[in-house]
Formats: C-alpha cells, sequence, structure tokens
C-alpha cells in the first residue's frame, strides 16, 4: 500500500488513476447493466479523494473522476463530436470539484480518527452533493440528465417502488450514500458504526417503501402496436418500409400505432399525398397513428421536431413540438462561439425550433397519450408534468440511428422503466432503429425489446393505471431536502469561520520605535 501510495505521488498518474475510478460506475447501465455495481463504483473514487494530501489535490481528483464519468458515460458520441466530446467531458467534469473538497471534509480527519459525528454528515452531505450535481447537469443546455446514477437501478423493482416515492433523485441520494458506507467500513474502522446505520436506514427506507408506497390501480388494457423500421436511407424509402409494416397490423384490433422518431421527413401540409396515405392506413387498422415529422414548417419559419396525431380524415389537429433540443445533434449552444464544431463532428448545420408546451392527445378509444421525444426521456419532470395532466400512456418517440452498435439504445430505452415507475404510468418507447420497449405502471417491462438489427411491428397488451404517484403529488422533493442540507452546512461553516476569527488570538506586535530608536521615549 506504501508503495502504490508512493506512486501516486505523481500528479500525472493520480490524474490517470482518478479517470478510471471516476469511469467505473457506468459498469451499471446498459448495456453491462450490472446494477449492484452502483453501490460499489463510487468507493475507489472516494478513497483516491481522501487520501488526496491537499485540498487542492482533492479538488483536482474530483475533476478527473468527473471527466472519466462523463466521458464514460458519454464515449459513443465520439464518432459524432470527435475531440469535442473530451471537452464537454472536461467542462461537466469540473462539477465534481466542489464534491470531491467535501468528500476531503468529512471523511478526512484533523485528529487521529475520523470522529463518528463527520461520518454521520458525511452521510447526508455527500449525497446531498451529489444530487446538486445531477441538477446542475440537468439544465439542458449542459446536456440534460444522461447518466444519472439512480437511472442505473431501472431493471430492479424494490428500487423502482422507490422512485415512484422520489423519483430517481432519491434513488441516486441512495445509492450514494450506501457508496460512502463502504468506503467507511474499509478505511475508517473506528467509524464503523454510523456506516452501518447509514446501510441499516437506506435498507429500511427501500423497505417502507416497499410496503407503504401506493401501487398503480388497474383500469383495463390497450393494445398498442410500435412500428420500427430499421436502418433505411431517405425518407421517402422509410415510410413506405412504415407504411408496408403498418399494413401488417390490419385486423389486430389495435387502440394507437406509434412510429419513431423523425418517421416522416416532410411537412404533412405540404406533402397531402402522405397525410392521405397516414389516413387510409389508420382506416384500415382501426387506430390512430402517431408519426414525428421531422421537417422544415408550411406555416412558420425554421425545422421542428413534431409529433402528430393522424386519424381517418388526416391529422387531427393534436401535435406537440420537440421542446427541449439534443445540444450539438439538434442545435449548437452559442452557435456563435461554438460553432466550430460542425467542422470537427456531425453537429447540427441548421439549429432547430423549440415548442412551447407539453401536449396530452386523445387517440380515441378513450385513451389519452402524453408524448415526448427522444432524450426528453430522460427528464422526470417532463414526464411527471404529463401524467399530472391526464396522460393515460406516455410516449417516447425516439432514434439512436447513429449510435446503433453502441451503449446509446439499451441506455434510452432503459429510461422508460424509471419514468414509468414514477409517474404510475405505462410508458411506450417507439424508435425509429431500436431499442424499442414497453413498460407497465410499475416499470416492468411488457413484451420483448425491438433490438437495433429489427425491422417490424410489434403489438404490446399494455395494462393501464391510475392513481397519483407520491412523486408526481410532490415532485422533486429529495432535490429540495438535499439543497436545503447544502444550505446549512454552508451557513454552520460560515459561521465556524466567524468564531474561529473572533477567538483567534492578537497576533504579537513590536512596539514601534521612533527615528531615535527609542521605544520609551519618543525623541531621545
Amino acid at each position: 500500500m506504501k508503495t502504490f501510495g508512493h506512486w501516486l505521488t505523481s500528479p500525472w498518474r493520480r490524474t490517470a488513476v482518478a479517470t478510471l475510478a471516476g469511469a467505473l460506475p457506468v459498469l451499471a447501465f446498459p448495456a453491462p447493466a450490472l446494477w449492484w455495481w452502483a453501490y460499489f463504483a463510487l468507493v475507489p473514487w472516494i478513497l483516491l479523494i481522501r487520501s488526496a494530501p491537499t485540498g487542492r489535490r482533492a479538488a483536482y481528483d474530483g475533476w478527473s473522476g468527473g471527466f472519466g464519468f462523463m466521458l464514460a458515460m458519454h464515449h459513443w458520441l465520439l464518432p459524432s463530436l470527435h475531440v469535442f466530446t473530451l471537452v464537454i467531458a472536461a467542462l461537466l467534469g469540473a462539477l465534481w470539484a466542489p464534491w470531491a473538497s467535501l468528500v476531503r471534509r468529512f471523511l478526512t480527519a484533523d485528529e487521529p480518527v475520523v470522529g463518528r459525528g463527520q461520518v454521520f454528515a458525511a452521510l447526508l452531505v455527500l449525497p446531498s452533493g451529489w444530487l446538486a450535481i445531477e441538477l446542475v447537469r440537468s439544465w439542458q443546455g449542459l446536456g440534460g440528465p444522461w447518466g444519472m446514477l439512480g437511472a442505473s437501478q431501472w431493471q430492479v423493482e424494490p428500487a423502482l417502488r422507490l422512485a415512484s416515492v422520489g423519483g430517481v433523485w432519491l434513488l441516486s441520494f441512495l445509492v450514494v450514500a450506501v457508496n460512502v458506507s463502504a468506503a467507511v467500513l474499509i478505511s475508517v474502522p473506528a467509524s464503523r458504526a454510523p456506516a452501518v446505520a447509514g446501510l441499516v436506514a437506506t435498507a429500511a427506507t427501500a423497505s417502507a417503501a416497499w410496503v407503504w408506497a401506493p401501487r398503480p390501480d388497474s383500469e383495463g388494457q390497450a393494445r398498442i402496436a410500435v412500428v420500427q423500421a430499421g436502418m433505411i436511407d431517405g425518407p421517402d424509402s422509410r415510410f413506405d418500409r412504415e407504411e408496408e409494416l403498418t399494413r401488417r397490423l390490419v385486423g389486430q384490433d389495435v387502440d394507437l400505432i406509434v412510429w419513431g422518431e423523425s418517421s416522416v421527413g416532410y411537412d404533412l401540409h405540404d406533402r397531402p399525398g402522405l397525410a392521405r396515405r397516414l389516413a387510409e392506413l389508420s382506416r384500415v387498422t382501426g387506430a390512430d397513428i402517431l408519426v414525428n415529422v421531422d421537417a422544415r414548417r408550411s406555416d412558420r419559419p425554421g425545422i421542428y421536431k413534431s409529433s402528430i396525431l393522424v386519424g381517418s380524415e388526416g391529422p387531427t389537429g393534436d401535435r406537440y413540438d420537440k421542446m427541449r433540443l439534443v445540444p450539438f445533434g439538434e442545435y449548437i449552444p452559442a452557435r456563435s462561439l461554438l460553432g466550430w464544431a460542425t467542422s470537427v463532428g456531425k453537429a447540427a448545420g441548421e439549429d432547430r425550433r423549440r415548442g412551447t408546451g407539453q401536449v396530452v392527445m386523445d387517440a380515441g378509444h378513450g385513451l389519452r397519450i402524453g408524448p415526448m421525444v427522444c432524450f426528453e426521456t430522460a427528464f422526470p419532470d417532463m414526464s411527471r408534468h404529463l401524467a399530472g395532466d391526464g396522460a393515460d400512456v406516455l410516449v417516447a418517440q425516439s432514434s439512436t440511428s447513429s449510435f446503433q452498435q453502441s451503449w446509446a439504445p439499451a441506455q434510452h430505452a432503459s429510461l422508460g422503466a424509471l419514468r414509468a415507475a414514477e409517474t404510475g404510468r405505462p410508458f411506450v418507447h417507439a424508435t425509429l432503429t431500436g431499442v424499442s420497449a414497453v413498460y407497465d405502471a410499475s416499470g416492468r417491462r411488457v413484451g420483448s425489446w425491438l433490438g437495433t438489427d429489427a425491422s417490424t411491428t410489434a403489438v404490446y397488451d399494455v395494462p393501464l393505471a391510475d392513481g397519483v404517484t407520491p412523486y408526481v403529488r410532490y415532485g422533486d422533493w429529495p432535490v429540495h431536502g438535499a439543497l436545503l442540507v447544502l444550505l446549512v452546512l454552508a451557513l454552520t461553516e460560515g459561521a465556524r469561520t466567524v468564531r474561529l476569527r473572533r477567538t483567534a488570538p492578537a497576533p504579537l506586535v513590536p512596539p514601534a520605535r521612533t527615528a531615535h530608536e527609542s521605544p520609551a521615549r519618543p525623541g531621545r
């Protein structure tokens, strides 16, 4: 251990180790999907930060680990954004520098051992600091909340029950708390009691949610079809394939048909022939069709991505324009400053326009749907608002065709389980090229996924549900609690600093001397 510690005295080697340690949590997400790994993945990073010789070095360890986490989580962007992926990871990684300072503050002792009070405080402060980072990252301009630590628990039923209470935020908080407890058990044997208490509290919270959190009330079912065209070049050929697949649904008594993101490459007012073909498909299948138009609008300037409902008489008038656009993929933030990204990767040549509000659509058969587009499913507030506005089913239209052979399609599909559990509403994730997935109101998978190699259609009997989950009712209360913890910490630390300054002994100052070197008698 001493040899390894000496080896880490090199700043470059230590930075490399911190970067690797920060990247470890990505293994808990799809495609590896080792959900249990999330509860230990932060421990090496925490221990490294704790060993930092100075506060500045701890902050560098946090920054380096944040860079590693962001790069690993978004490594599939490299073929599209190239070197700019590294720039983004470095900028976002800086968010973990203050968190690392908190790790060192609470898990490194001024005395011979870390006190129990420090450990108890760490179990509140460090998860709260992590949630603050995830809150900042959730701002769309910084790329959105892709890779929130709690999202790694999408296939764990007790975790999904917790999500119905406090959303993915509560899961992230508890996962970090378990990691902190594990790090204390390893490195601070004298303070094991509060660490064990933290583990017990986490288990008790999960058990309480399992027993007392209200379960969605069953309310019939809807037959929903997903049409996944697959990798097809050109909007005309793609539409022809989607039309062919949709005709297979004739006689299957479906209530709704969902096409993927960018499934229609032309404005339907400019191409009335396409609108008539869609209306005919709706008539012969007996179901409305939710398509996604990625085109320049005929009634206003600019390119929009729009979810449009089409019935047997043509477009019903229900339309949702995507509100949260993918940075660099659909627009370039501060284009005058960062426009050079188009020269080094596949960044957007023209900014798409944003919608102004969410929409709940009446899809017939008494079914109300709440559409979202692409990575909007990463934002828990969007699905929560749709559920609160009366949506029976949450529907996401997506396309990850640029990242087919990466972990991105599976990561994207997994988010639907969390959004379903949080809101108590079933979730349909329909993609252009896979992975497509459907979840019931508890976040459990319905049927099979449609993989990235599939060009097909699938019909799902989706159980409907009623009721309001605590998360829909009370919102992001874990975030508010975390911010309160950090505010109390800031006030406490500020008061402590003032008190130390007031009680510090006055410095010893020698008596003033005159020009004649006589401190007692001026002038002599």
